[in-house]
């Protein structure tokens, strides 16, 4: 894949880019997970409702 430490040709480039726009959707739906979590147990998005999900 890599020719050379300086030098990358453009698939390994691309495939790149695609793997981080991956782990960067993979953290989105984790964070959205998070948040409808909360609205279904708390019935709201509110940030300072979560210290009621600690017990």
């Amino acid at each position: 894949m890599f020719v050379d430490a300086g030098r990358v040709d453009a698939a390994s480039a691309q495939l790149f880019v695609f793997f981080i726009m991956v782990v960067a959707a993979a953290e989105v739906t984790v964070g959205l997970a998070v948040i409808v979590m909360m609205y279904r147990n708390a019935h709201s998005v509110d940030i300072n409702i979560l210290n009621r999900l600690k017990n």
